[in-house]
């Protein structure tokens, strides 16, 4: 996941007997992987840990006169050691450019600023309701499911505003509601890097991919859309997928009372729209659609300003700059919203909002200072180029199809992914390395960046240990008070699996077929 939270609420004993027998091996493996992970230290400190691991291995290739030929210029160089005199100056006489030049910093922070006012007019959480409230009863599961892909757009704080109210709906349609905050949880949990809409992750791993394939192509430019096209028909598989694997299996076999308690305070939340709120979701709405509107239109005229050198659409400062004008619509449809419903009053709680969003990326911040350290120093050092040009050599002389490789990145990521639980830190260590020596088989930084967002969403459902899996539990455990871990594992391990299967068959397919990722973005 694209954030970690520290210190999470005691773990409940895992009840390993309320899992069905098949799974229990399995949840005891993933149990053993996440213990190992929790004895990790915090990623900021991981990644000075790397960073001296980094400068002694650089000192040893350094002294035994490591290099490579880098393919397509012909160029060859060298491995240089960070305890050299050169790499002592770069460390201490570069820190503030490093952080200051790192790619996803201006760009979350601007994507960050829009949807902080969004959120806090209420526009969110409101067209969430609409997205549950829209769909027929016997559509309940497929509507929760959809609604937790969507919520991705509020990062983290989509558990805290989702959950209640998949429990509500589905106490509302007469099933019970822990099915409901399960069906949420994987959603959200197992489903983090599909959405229909651009979220906060899109920018952050966008521009880590950005960096890497910047180690071969100076050039070259990965944008927070350059995975859409394949995001927004992952949301849709995903959601079916869990609607059919809910529907067929899981409700017919978990022995959940539809009569369950509710949920304290869940009484107070509202499905139903108001007609204000209505009102305020048209009008944001019709906004929307006209702000769009005057983009493309300003983007016709041959001479427009916005478009890119020789009049390129996908090259435009439209899209080169696509966080910037995301962050203006936010900030639009939350603004036309919060007027019309009154959570906004006067034009001076736009900039408050954007500070209290601002806040809740401090420890993002934090971790954004170490990672940037770490990889000035690993391009610094040369080391990427040695492990791309040579990993590519051998991906190239084992004449393996790019679907294997895939493959077995899927099924390494997604165990990594047991034991390093902030996604933007575990990019941030493999991009430099995977996205170059993939450039050097001819495949492009954006399918690379695909993969890793399927392997680094399912299993994130898997850890019984997480601090999400904790506060999911703890919010069932207010409806059905013998629950346990097990009750969650047992619907949790098998959806995940089952959704890892699917979404990378649904990658198989999209490859096959040479379907473009996003905007301007080949899949091969």
């Amino acid at each position: 996941m694209s954030s970690r939270i520290d210190g999470p609420p005691a773990t409940p004993a895992m009840a390993e007997d309320q899992l069905p027998r098949g799974l229990r091996p399995l949840f005891a493996l993933v149990s053993g992987i996440e213990r190992v992970g929790n004895k990790l230290p915090h990623p900021f400190l991981l990644f000075w840990i790397l960073a001296a691991i980094l400068a002694v291995v650089s000192a040893v290739l350094a002294a035994l006169g490591t290099s490579v030929v880098l393919p397509g210029t012909g160029e060859s160089t060298a491995v240089r050691s960070l305890l050299s005199s050169d790499g002592v100056a770069m460390i201490f006489g570069t820190a503030l450019d490093n952080f200051a030049a790192f790619g996803p910093l201006p760009i979350i922070v601007t994507v960050i600023l829009g949807v902080s006012v969004a959120e806090h007019s209420g526009v969110l959480t409101t067209l969430l309701r609409t997205t549950i409230v829209k769909l027929p009863t016997k559509w309940v599961t497929f509507a929760v499911a959809f609604a937790g892909t969507m919520s991705h757009v509020m990062f983290d704080a989509a558990f805290i505003v989702v959950l209640p109210l998949a429990a509500l709906a589905f106490k509302a349609a007469g099933r019970s509601p822990v099915l409901g905050m399960m069906v949420a949880f994987v959603a959200i949990s197992g489903g983090y890097n599909a959405s229909p809409l651009i979220t906060p992750s899109d920018a952050i791993l966008s521009s880590l991919t950005t960096s890497a394939a910047q180690i071969v192509d100076a050039e070259y430019v990965v944008t927070p859309v350059d995975n859409y096209f394949f995001s927004l028909a992952s949301s849709l598989v995903i959601s079916v997928f869990i609607t059919l694997v809910v529907e067929l299996v899981m409700a017919k076999h978990m022995n959940l009372d539809p009569d369950d308690g509710v949920e304290d305070g869940a009484e107070n939340l509202k499905l139903e729209l108001e007609p204000a709120e209505k009102k305020g979701l048209r009008r944001a709405g019709i906004a929307f659609l006209i702000y769009v509107a005057v983009i493309v239109a300003a983007l016709l005229p041959a001479s427009s300003p916005l478009r890119g050198e020789n009049g390129g659409f996908v090259q435009s400062v439209v899209m080169e700059n696509v966080a910037f004008f995301i962050a203006i619509a936010f900030v639009l449809t939350g603004w036309v919203y919060g007027r019309t419903t009154g959570s906004f009053g006067r034009a001076r709680e736009i900039p408050e909002s954007m500070a209290v969003g601002i806040r809740t990326l401090a420890p993002i911040l934090v971790l954004f200072f170490a990672i940037s350290q770490f990889l000035a120093y690993f391009k610094w050092t040369g080391i990427g180029n040695v492990v791309a040009v040579n990993g590519a050599e051998l991906l190239k002389a084992g004449g393996w199809h790019p679907l294997v490789v895939f493959l077995l990145m899927l099924v390494v990521i997604s165990i990594m992914n047991l034991l390093v639980s902030s996604g933007s830190a575990m990019w941030a260590m493999l991009a430099p390395v995977l996205v170059p020596m993939l450039m050097y088989i001819d495949v492009n930084p954006a399918t690379t960046q695909a993969v890793y967002r399927i392997a680094d969403s399912c299993t994130n459902a898997m850890t019984p240990m997480s601090a999400y899996f904790i506060l999911t539990l703890g919010l069932i455990e207010r409806y059905k008070k013998n629950a346990g871990i097990g009750t969650l594992a047992s619907f949790t391990i098998p959806v995940a699996l089952g959704m890892l299967i699917v979404w990378a068959a649904l990658f198989a397919v999209w490859y096959a077929f040479g379907i473009p990722l996003g905007p301007g973005a080949p899949i091969r």
